[in-house]
């Protein structure tokens, strides 16, 4: 589970306490970001051997170890039980069969501890400006930053934060990020700058004692928003990376694990319609994915990490 206490949404520094650390720079490009509570590589370490805790997975490694003792006449009749392929040599048939028991005791696979499930979910799905081409030098700036507030008990949206963010650096939007975005020009225009709303998420979250009373995930589509976005806005920013995204649930990675799917297979359109659901807003589609149940709602969801 995540340590919580260290999870909990921190105000970010001002530009005054940022100067007097010495970490200021007017190179958005050019700086990478501090990142509150690092943690050290001890801590990581033990942290990530944990995820490999849970007795399925040495149930899988005996399983793996039996299945290269078979022979190919004993692969093939197990195939044929599954009603399975069974061409290929015996290294094939091996991760065939494999991948078949490996991908079965993770879909049946229970939680083990209530206490392992993480309470809320914070959905978030930025957006940013962009160019058509979008050009190397392009510097992505957030102009919404929603949040949908997911109960794992109930299954139920509990909340929403949705704030529009005037960009500072191309404060002009392009026509193709309107179109893109449905973001207006008057929209940002009357809108905080970044600081002031990252702000106002951070005591949003506090508001509801995400981190404190209620253990909660950051969850996402891809790598971008956290890595990507909210890296870059950061440095433009010149704000320090905050805590609570320091580790976040990629919807992607997880539909990919739960479904032994190529990653060309988990893009949003495709997992719905694999799933027959229609598209009608990104967070309330990951909403629904979530009450679906296609993915377990505790500390063993696939996590990313920018660290």
């Amino acid at each position: 589970m995540v340590d919580q206490k260290e999870n909990v949404p921190q105000s970010p520094p001002t530009e005054r306490e940022e100067k007097t650390a010495g970490r200021t720079s007017s190179l958005p490009g050019k700086q990478r970001c501090r990142f509150d509570g690092q943690e050290d590589n001890k801590t990581k370490s033990t942290s990530s051997s944990s995820d490999f805790s849970d007795p399925v997975y040495k149930e899988i490694s005996l399983t793996n170890g039996f299945i290269n003792r078979m022979s190919r006449d004993e692969l093939r009749a197990k195939l044929v039980e599954f009603k399975l392929d069974t061409r290929g040599v015996k290294d094939v048939l091996k991760k065939r069969l494999k991948n078949y028991y490996k991908r079965e005791k993770l879909m049946h696979k229970q939680p083990t501890d209530g206490e392992n499930y993480y309470d809320y979910i914070c959905i978030i799905d930025f957006e940013a400006t962009c160019e058509e081409g979008n050009q190397a030098e392009f510097t992505h700036e957030i102009i919404e930053f929603p949040i949908v507030l997911l109960n794992t008990r109930t299954l139920e949206t509990e909340d929403t934060f949705q704030r529009y963010v005037k960009p500072e650096i191309n404060p002009q939007l392009s026509d193709f990020c309107i179109n893109l975005t449905g973001i207006s020009q008057d929209l940002v225009d009357k809108a905080d700058e970044f600081p002031v709303v990252l702000q106002q998420a951070v005591d949003w979250m506090k508001q509801k004692e995400l981190g404190s009373t209620y253990s909660y995930s950051i969850l996402t589509d891809g790598s971008w928003d956290m890595s990507k976005f909210l890296n870059i806005q950061c440095r433009v920013s010149r704000l320090r990376y905050p805590s609570f995204a320091k580790k976040w649930i990629n919807i992607r990675k997880s539909y990919g694990n739960f479904y032994k799917v190529p990653r060309c297979q988990t893009k949003l359109a495709t997992m719905l319609e694999k799933l027959g659901m229609d598209f009608s807003g990104v967070t309330s589609q990951w909403t629904r994915l979530v009450q679906r149940r296609i993915l377990p709602l505790d500390s063993s969801w696939d996590c990313s990490r920018w660290m």
